[in-house]
């Protein structure tokens, strides 16, 4: 694991190989993130690159005196998974503390955020257990902490909402790391124990069972 100027750690493998998400069937999950993204106004919001997100987190440090440690999910994850040429606008991640201030920040700067204390309560299905103490630092500077999911967790993180896109990103990342069907069950198994009792349940094993079904069929 390499370490980019900045602080920046290099999780991806040495010879990675850029690789094709296959094409996997759409089931749609409940979710209660809330936040989608229209066309019109990707178009008219400048992309956001790690670099430029990790500017304007020192800068909100230094003007508020808040600490930031922040696990990023979508596609500013994708971004410093290696994705080479995955697009965003947004922030999307788990912040444990200052949620609303971190928000009110980055809005000033024209960048939408969907922030929340714990990644779990986006949707009915929980995140699996530990998911937090898996994750890797990739940035650790004064007042500045970005971290990402174990490659398995961000995978079941994509499962709990199930759209084209949603799928398409984790089908990239189980090539991307060697992820196996068997991995992925068992932490979807491990994410649904640790859920409440929801007809949503059914439709997130239908939609894991698909999933691995089709990365079994691309498996060497």
């Amino acid at each position: 694991m390499g370490r980019h100027a900045g602080g920046t750690r290099d999780i991806a493998p040495s010879s990675p190989g850029w690789c094709h998400a296959p094409r996997f069937p759409k089931t749609m999950v409940p979710s209660t993130s809330g936040f989608t993204v229209s066309l019109r106004r990707l178009s008219n919001l400048p992309t956001l690159t790690l670099d430029r997100l990790q500017t304007l987190l020192r800068e909100y440090v230094d003007e508020t005196g808040r600490a930031v440690d922040l696990v990023l999910i979508g596609g500013m994850a994708m971004q410093a998974y290696g994705h080479p040429s995955r697009a965003t606008i947004d922030v999307d991640g788990e912040l444990r503390n200052g949620v609303r201030s971190l928000k009110a920040f980055l809005s000033r700067h024209n960048i939408p955020a969907n922030l929340g204390q714990s990644l779990s309560g986006w949707s009915v299905v929980a995140m699996p257990p530990g998911y937090r103490d898996r994750a890797t630092v990739m940035i650790d500077e004064p007042g500045v902490r970005m971290s990402l999911l174990a490659p398995v967790d961000f995978i079941v993180a994509k499962l709990r909402r199930g759209t084209d896109e949603d799928l398409a990103d984790a089908g990239w990342i189980a090539e991307r790391f060697h992820v196996s069907a068997c991995q992925v069950r068992a932490a979807a198994d491990s994410a649904l124990a640790a859920s409440l009792e929801d007809t949503a349940l059914f439709l997130f094993e239908c939609t894991v069972d698909r999933f691995c079904q089709a990365l079994d069929q691309t498996a060497p």
